[in-house]
């Protein structure tokens, strides 16, 4: 590991102060103190934000929705009154990390701004992991790559364990830098980088997220579900979230967001558009989970994630719908 200098500012505005290039920030640390540790990383500064109380805290605002800090912690999360009531998806999404110390200290703002688990990436080939111009990827080890999204250059999938739920409730993100403070669709927050000196989210080096926005739910039923290899901590193969708007029986509006297969969060409007209108059965759950790899492009070695992500789909519907099969 590198020498570097560690601050601890106490404001926001501190601390965007004594971002830039070369500095990186540090939330929880379960995702930065690896990076540090392989090498992957190497600033000059680490700036820490665990000592900012504006970061920190859920707030119910009634019919404004609610305000959730960045530095919330997944324990805090789950233990939410107004979360378990309104934002089972959440929770549910909070459950799946199975690690007692990750909960404790990992935070919601840096789960979403986590980097890729690609082990191309990890092990120093780049976030494209290029090679004489050319992608390792597709005729490497890509068991875990994406199979939507994945036209190129970028193949790795976003790890976020919060983003697919949030992004199904409509949340934004709120971003403070050195040129101001901005407000953005978590949908929008995601991009696929087109070189390996571009981020993989909306963020510029001098830029934070400060806090998460969620609309009031308005009865909006919600779920995620995931597919892993094992119960103990490991990230999953797959996840699907699901947000559906509901008139008596028939869905009047959904959301679909997949998770762990693509390059950013991945929105299926095929498959809400196959929801919406109908009533939820096991008929039109499996229908919606069709309809959401219907593009899928497997790599080499990933095809078996294809049958997974229609099933997460179709769980993820069930769930929110109160439908679930056990």
């Amino acid at each position: 590991m590198n020498r570097f200098e560690f601050a601890s500012p106490g404001t926001v505005e501190s601390a965007v102060q004594l971002l830039g290039p070369t500095a990186v920030v540090l939330a929880g640390g379960t995702d930065l103190l690896s990076l540090l540790k392989d090498g992957v990383a190497t600033p000059e500064r680490v700036v820490s934000l665990k000592g900012i109380r504006d970061l920190h805290g859920i707030e119910d605002r009634g019919p404004n929705g609610v305000r959730i800090g960045a530095m919330v912690t997944v324990d805090e999360l789950m233990e939410s009154p107004v979360i378990r009531t309104a934002f089972p998806a959440l929770v549910q999404a909070a459950d799946g990390i199975r690690s007692m110390q990750i909960r404790s200290v990992g935070t919601v703002g840096g789960d979403l701004c986590q980097r890729p688990r690609c082990w191309y990436f990890r092990n120093g080939f780049g976030l494209l992991a290029m090679r004489e111009g050319k992608s390792m990827v597709p005729e490497g080890d890509n068991r875990y790559h994406a199979i939507l999204g994945n036209g190129g250059p970028a193949f790795f999938v976003n790890p976020s364990s919060f983003a697919p739920a949030l992004i199904a409730l409509g949340a934004e993100v709120v971003i403070r830098g050195k040129q101001g403070t901005r407000r953005v669709p978590l949908e929008t927050f995601y991009r696929v980088p087109k070189s390996d000196s571009e981020r993989e989210y909306d963020l510029a080096v001098d830029e934070i997220v400060t806090e998460v926005l969620l609309p009031n739910p308005s009865g909006k039923k919600n779920a995620v579900y995931e597919v892993r290899q094992k119960e103990a901590l490991d990230w999953p193969l797959t996840a699907a979230a699901v947000a559906l708007q509901m008139d008596g029986d028939t869905v009047s509006a959904a959301r679909v967001v997949l998770g762990h297969v693509a390059p950013i969060p991945w929105v299926s409007e095929t498959a809400a558009q196959a929801l919406v209108g109908k009533a939820v059965t096991a008929e039109t759950a499996e229908a919606a989970g069709t309809a959401a790899v219907q593009d899928a492009k497997p790599l080499s070695r990933n095809a078996y994630k294809v049958k997974l992500a229609k099933t997460a789909v179709q769980r993820a519907v069930l769930r929110a719908a109160g439908k679930e099969v056990a």
